[in-house]
């Protein structure tokens, strides 16, 4: 039987980390379709053209190491406002969105173009100096000469970009839940994230 749960929302809200721990609470499929765009945005970056490779993604790509650097993320926020992009991206993720035994995806426009009639839907977020401050922290590891300022910058202009673009902006759908991280540990955003879809699967 299938059942989708369609979770939005933007860059470090820790939409990917709810996403997890749902489906495997739930025993459902994950896809992080955000790993699609910065699949793209990488052979983007090495010099292909974004719908070349879009057209011609396959499952090694999404192996690649370095999807979660922030050149990656950048080059998949751009490829992203590219309408023939997000075509080339569509029948994979609503092919996955309805397979058998359920399926959590995690992304900017599942339920709202995606998947508009998924069971459940959530919208993740947070408020971009605690989103700045996590990604920050992840980079700090990698990186020392990080800068928190440059990161909120970063922030900020992915969200304008991502919000703003022509193509499905990142907004949460009329019907979404949701659920503000800010002040929330990740034990407790997940347990209001597994409360409010324990609702809906009841009610159904």
């Amino acid at each position: 039987m299938a059942f989708t749960v369609a979770i939005d929302g933007p860059a470090a809200a820790g939409k990917g980390t709810i996403s997890k721990a749902i489906a495997e609470a739930l025993g459902f499929a994950h896809l992080d379709t955000g790993l699609l765009y910065r699949a793209v945005g990488a052979r983007h970056l090495a010099g292909e053209r974004p719908l070349v490779a879009a057209q011609s993604l396959s499952a090694d790509d999404l192996k690649n190491p370095n999807l979660r650097t922030a050149a990656v993320a950048q080059a998949a926020s751009k490829v992203a406002v590219i309408p023939e992009v997000r075509a080339a991206l569509v029948d994979f993720q609503r092919a996955f969105a309805r397979r058998d035994g359920g399926a959590v995806l995690d992304g900017r426009d599942i339920g709202t173009v995606i998947c508009p009639d998924a069971e459940a839907k959530l919208f993740v977020t947070a408020s971009a100096e605690v989103r700045a401050e996590r990604r920050f922290k992840e980079l700090r590891e990698k990186d020392v000469s990080t800068e928190y300022g440059v990161v909120l910058a970063d922030v900020v202009e992915r969200d304008k970009r991502d919000s703003e673009r022509a193509t499905a902006p990142l907004r949460p759908a009329d019907d979404a839940i949701i659920v503000d991280t800010s002040d929330l540990s990740i034990s407790d955003a997940v347990l209001a994230a597994t409360a409010a879809i324990a609702d809906i699967r009841g009610a159904k």
